[in-house]
């Protein structure tokens, strides 16, 4: 039945000469944010051994940093690479520079490292510079565009991930819209997005809801613990956990806005392991829980109960905690590995000093396994 569904759907492309293949930029339900602000994190090539043995298959980074990208070579790893906000204005002004970067940054890597994504800025609209949010049109189109122009948009999804600033409120989740400074450059966004079949991409983070709001917030809510959870007094559904409530408030202002059908995929959320004063929840023991019920909740497959039939995809920040990163100290501390490899917490992942100490042991040669048996048995 695969093979005879498989046929005909090549004889419809072939028959259909509208008919255009969708880049798909996520497999499976988990993935990961690698950022790199920190000179005292491991090198590419070792994060490779850390994301292999960990399973972790869907990897975005921040830029298109040639050495990770050369690291990412054969590997089978799939990577979104991001088009940092610093160029969002020059890529809007110029399709020929548009063309360039996707050309040096992207064409010139594939098909060895799977580059699947091209993320243009992040959290761009809801910000505060203006004219960055009026370019971000042109510079999704200016890249898409040279996607077409080297034939690759049929493997690499364009897209830019909003943060919460975009909505005007999200609870309950039902009565989300967006914001009305965003509203006016949101709608031809999306309109673009769905035309080429890119999803919402959604950084969302309950830790900071319950940060800025620990009296009006349960703990365990925010964590996937027990708890009584929220009825939406409008689609009477019940939620058991702020992260679900924050993606259908999503899904609310994209139906308001029009789009009901469009996916939302969150590409950042986490728990940061250690803040400052005014960050009490920042700690290992809820960042931990709040991890590891995370990837409970991801492995079930399922969707949210206002889209209970769309799987729900995200991308954990993150890898590594930064240092160097600025802000409050909570900012420098949401990975799930400390900077020397190990981990921050146990959620079930291996740090890179158990990982090494695993290969060793299965690189060591026959002879040298009978020698060690031999030993044992003397």
């Amino acid at each position: 039945m695969k093979i005879l569904l498989r046929f005909l759907f090549m004889l419809l492309v072939i028959f259909n000469p509208n008919a255009q293949q969708t880049a798909r930029a996520f497999t499976g339900t988990y993935g990961i944010n690698y950022g790199r602000i920190a000179d005292n994190i491991p090198s590419p090539d070792k994060v490779v051994k850390l994301l292999r043995a960990a399973k972790i298959k869907n990897v975005r980074i921040y830029d298109a940093e040639p050495s990770v990208l050369n690291a990412f070579k054969g590997t089978g790893l799939e990577l979104v690479v991001g088009l940092p906000n610093g160029f969002v204005k020059e890529m809007s002004a110029n399709a020929d520079h548009a063309l360039n970067w996707v050309k040096d940054n992207v064409k010139a890597f594939l098909p060895d490292t799977r580059i699947v994504g091209i993320a243009v800025g992040n959290e761009v609209l809801g910000g505060s510079d203006n004219e960055m949010e009026v370019a971000l049109l042109n510079a999704v189109k200016n890249v898409y565009n040279a996607t077409k122009k080297l034939g690759i948009s049929d493997v690499v999804q364009i897209s830019t991930a909003h943060s919460q600033a975009v909505f005007a409120d999200s609870f309950p989740p039902s009565y989300c819209v967006f914001k009305d400074g965003v509203a006016q450059l949101m709608k031809p966004l999306l309109e673009f997005f769905s035309k080429i079949g890119s999803p919402f991409c959604l950084n969302a983070y309950p830790f900071l809801a319950y940060t800025y709001n620990p009296d009006k917030i349960d703990i365990n809510y925010a964590l996937f613990q027990p708890n009584e959870g929220i009825v939406d007094n409008k689609t009477h559904l019940h939620y058991d956990n702020l992260l679900d409530a924050q993606i259908d408030a999503a899904y609310a202002a994209l139906e308001d806005a029009g789009f009901r059908k469009m996916e939302v995929i969150v590409t950042e959320t986490g728990w940061a392991s250690d803040g400052d004063e005014n960050e009490p929840a920042a700690t290992p023991s809820n960042a931990r829980t709040y991890n590891y019920n995370l990837r409970k909740r991801l492995a079930k497959r399922k969707g949210t109960p206002l889209r209970p039939k769309k799987m729900l995809k995200a991308y954990i920040f993150a890898l590594f905690n930064e240092y160097q990163k600025t802000g409050q100290s909570s900012e420098k501390n949401f990975g799930l590995f400390k900077a020397d490899g190990s981990i921050s917490y146990d959620v079930g992942f291996s740090g890179l000093q158990d990982i090494s100490a695993a290969s060793s042991l299965l690189s060591l040669k026959e002879e040298d396994w009978k020698e060690v048996e031999s030993m044992y048995q003397s």
